[in-house]
C-alpha cells in the first residue's frame, strides 16, 4: 500500500493522512478504482461544530464502499480511498461549489454559489447531509471552506489525476471507475423501478460505450438489476476526467446499500461478503474484455 504525504494542515485537522492509495503489487489492468465518499473519520472538532451526532452524519457515507471493491488491488489496479468524509468535503463537486449562506466571510469571486447542487445543500462543503437535515449549529468561517478545498480537495485530485496519467502513460488508455452507493429509498417506491446497481456515464459522454454495456451484462448475468444514468449519470469526477476522445475512460457504479448493510444501523449485513466476491467476478471479467479490445477498438466503438 502507498500512502501520499499528508498535505499541509491536513493533519492538523484530524486526517493523517486524508486520503491513502492502496497500490497492487504490479499495476497490471488499465483501471484506476476511487472511493471518494468512504470516508469516515471524523474529526472532533467537525463533531462538535455540527447539530447532528455521529450516525446521522455517517448516512452521508458510502459506507464500507472501499471494503467493496478492495479485490481489485490483488487483480492489479490501484485503489484511492478518502479518509475525510462526505459530509465535510464532497470532491466529487466542482473546487469551489460553495453556498455563501453557510459562511462568515466573503467567498472567492470565482466561487460557483448558483449550481443546483448548492441549491440543494451538496456542494462542496455540503450544508445538509443525504436526507435534508442541516449538519452545522452556525455559519462557519470562510477560511475554513478555503483550508477544506486546499488542504484536501486539492491534494486528492492531484494524486487521482496522477494516477489516471500513469495508468494512461502505461497502457494507451485509462479507466477510471468511480464507487459509490445509494440508499435503497432514493429509488422511489415503485418496486419494479428499483435498481440494485446503477452505472453513470453521463448519457454516453464519459466512457467508451462497451464499458457500461460490458458492467450492465455481467452484473445482470449474476442476477442483478441495473440501470443506467438514472437518477445518477455521475458526477464532478466522472464528467472531469472522462474524456474518452482521449482513451481516458470514467464510470461511476451506484450499489444500493440494502444488498450489503442495515441502512438505520449501518451494520454490514449477511449480503456482504457474497457482494465482494460477485463484484470480483465482475471486474475480472470486464478487465479482460477490455485488454482483448485494447485503446483503438475501444475508441472505436
Amino acid at each position: 500500500m502507498s500512502e501520499p504525504t499528508p498535505a499541509p494542515g491536513a493533519g492538523a485537522a484530524g486526517f493523517d493522512p486524508p486520503f491513502v492509495v492502496d497500490e497492487p503489487e504490479a499495476h497490471t489492468l488499465p483501471f484506476v478504482f476511487n472511493t471518494p465518499h468512504s470516508g469516515s473519520v471524523y474529526p472532533r472538532a467537525f463533531l462538535a461544530a455540527a447539530r447532528l451526532d455521529a450516525l446521522a452524519l455517517r448516512r452521508s457515507e458510502d459506507a464500507y464502499v472501499d471494503r467493496l471493491f478492495a479485490p481489485v488491488v490483488d487483480l492489479g489496479a490501484p485503489l484511492m480511498r478518502a479518509h475525510f468524509p462526505r459530509a465535510y468535503l464532497d470532491v466529487n463537486r466542482e473546487p469551489y461549489e460553495l453556498d455563501p449562506r453557510m459562511f462568515d466571510g466573503r467567498l472567492p469571486a470565482f466561487a460557483n454559489t448558483r449550481s443546483m447542487r448548492v441549491a440543494g445543500g451538496l456542494g462542496t462543503v455540503p450544508r445538509v447531509v443525504a436526507d435534508g437535515q442541516e449538519i452545522y449549529r452556525g455559519r462557519l468561517p470562510v477560511e475554513e471552506a478555503v483550508a477544506r478545498i486546499e488542504y484536501l480537495y486539492k491534494p486528492y485530485h492531484r494524486v487521482l489525476r496522477g494516477l489516471i496519467q500513469r495508468t494512461s502513460r502505461q497502457f494507451g488508455h485509462a479507466i477510471l471507475i468511480d464507487c459509490h452507493s445509494m440508499p435503497s429509498s432514493s429509488l422511489g417506491r415503485d418496486e419494479d423501478a428499483k435498481a440494485d446497481f446503477v452505472l453513470g456515464d453521463r448519457f454516453g459522454t464519459s466512457c467508451a460505450p462497451l464499458l457500461i454495456a460490458a458492467f450492465e451484462r455481467h452484473l445482470s448475468a449474476r442476477g442483478y438489476k441495473v440501470t443506467r444514468n438514472k437518477p445518477y449519470a455521475g458526477g464532478f469526477i466522472t464528467e472531469h476526467y472522462g474524456e474518452p476522445n482521449i482513451g481516458r475512460h470514467a464510470l461511476q457504479i451506484e450499489i444500493n446499500r440494502a444488498l450489503y448493510m442495515n441502512e438505520s444501523t449501518l451494520a454490514i449485513t449477511p449480503g456482504f461478503p457474497d457482494l465482494i466476491w460477485r463484484l470480483r467476478e465482475v471486474v475480472m471479467a470486464v478487465a479482460a474484455e477490455a485488454a482483448d479490445l485494447g485503446p483503438r477498438r475501444m475508441a472505436a466503438e
